[in-house]
């Protein structure tokens, strides 16, 4: 059983059946990702790697990433070729920790925790969000699912639950939605989620201009905000669009005719 060491839980949506079904277990040799950025300040406490995994089957009403819901596509790699890479490249960049999202990481649990437990090994935190809730994702752990155990086991910070649009959050860094939850599976980030459960916090966003004008963004805001930031600027870089030009040798231009 993991244990929290602090949280600030989420309030209201009980109702809400997303994120109640169980996912299927999957493989242990492959994850299928779409996007790694090896320092980022936006997905987490302090400067961390963010790894976006493909598929997500809890489909949140206006999600942040519904390009991630998809089981296909993405690149699928074996975990620990990733994670020698991966590893490397945050600790070259100063990261202190790796953040896993999407998509849903308890969807690929096996490979995930493969992942998280290499930046463990190297000494970084590992946070891991997911739309399903915590109480739910434990009784199934404790039920026999080894798999969403094993990530469990390596995460020391969890955002869990659905975003819901009727509750909007702007009091919490990193979650949406008032029903989501921030917990502290371990000492890590405990001193941090304390922090945010007595005076909040507030969220980031970060946009990345590539020199062929690529608009890429990572972080959390509303569609109203992010229409008002973007205008004019473009179209999201990892749009499916985009990602399937970039396989094919296109270019931005033609991908968006």
């Amino acid at each position: 059983m993991t244990d929290v060491v602090a949280e600030s839980p989420g309030r209201g949506g009980r109702r809400s059946i997303l994120g109640t079904v169980a996912p299927a277990e999957a493989p242990a040799d492959a994850v299928r990702w779409s996007r790694f950025l090896p320092a980022t300040e936006a997905e987490g406490p302090g400067v961390r790697a963010a790894v976006w995994l493909q598929g997500c089957a809890v489909h949140c009403p206006e999600c942040f990433n519904p390009q991630l819901w998809a089981p296909r596509g993405g690149i699928v790699t074996a975990p620990d070729e990733l994670a020698r890479a991966w590893v490397a490249e945050a600790v070259a960049r100063g990261a202190e920790g790796v953040t896993l999202l999407g998509g849903e990481p308890f969807e690929q649990a096996w490979g995930a925790a493969s992942l998280a437990r290499a930046f463990r090994e190297a000494g970084l935190g590992v946070m891991t969000f997911s739309g399903h809730p915590y109480g739910l994702l434990q009784g199934w752990a404790d039920g026999g699912r080894d798999d969403i155990a094993a990530l469990l086991d390596a995460t020391d910070l969890l955002c869990d639950g659905p975003y819901l649009r009727d509750l909007p959050d702007t009091g919490r860094p990193w979650v949406g939605s008032r029903n989501q939850g921030i917990r502290a599976l371990t000492g890590r980030y405990a001193p941090e989620v304390r922090a945010i459960a007595a005076d909040g916090g507030a969220d980031r966003v970060e946009v990345r201009i590539a020199r062929d004008g690529t608009v890429a963004v990572n972080g959390w805001a509303t569609d109203a905000a992010l229409a008002a930031l973007f205008d004019d600027l473009g179209v999201r870089a990892d749009s499916p669009a985009q990602v399937a030009a970039a396989d094919r040798g296109r270019t931005r231009v033609e991908a968006v005719r």
